[in-house]
């Protein structure tokens, strides 16, 4: 009998990748707090777990000179700019001190991930050797 990996690890596999995006999103808007007119940016999980349960819709490319290496085409439509609580004069969105505390929440979601990830790894393991 053969094991499906996507069946077996279900949506965590993506979650990982999902937080490994979100964190470096989330680190960029803090690496741009100085920035002036630099506006802060964010993924939503819902959103992309919505995309994930739905039908890809599929970017038709009419041009070898279109260019979809910036960002995942995909991971792009779920990016959202954040409304700040209390705008700044010039023009920047990011504020430190709640970009920090999304950062160390997601830091923290994705070691939850990971630890899911592992133990249906060890789950696996164990049924491979008949234990």
């Amino acid at each position: 009998m053969a094991i499906s990996f996507e069946s077996a690890l279900g949506i965590h596999d993506e979650a990982l990748l999902f937080r490994a995006r979100r964190a470096e999103v989330l680190s960029n808007n803090i690496a741009n707090a100085d920035t002036p007119n630099f506006k802060a940016r964010d993924i939503e999980f819902a959103h992309v777990l919505e995309g994930v349960m739905q039908p890809k819709v599929k970017q038709a490319v009419t041009s070898s000179a279109h260019k979809t290496e910036l960002l995942e085409p995909d991971l792009a439509a779920d990016m959202m700019y954040r409304i700040p609580h209390q705008a700044s004069v010039d023009g920047n969105t990011v504020e430190v001190q709640q970009e920090m505390a999304r950062y160390t929440e997601n830091a923290m979601d994705y070691q939850a991930s990971f630890q899911f990830l592992n133990k249906k790894f060890s789950g696996l393991k164990s049924a491979i050797k008949g234990e």
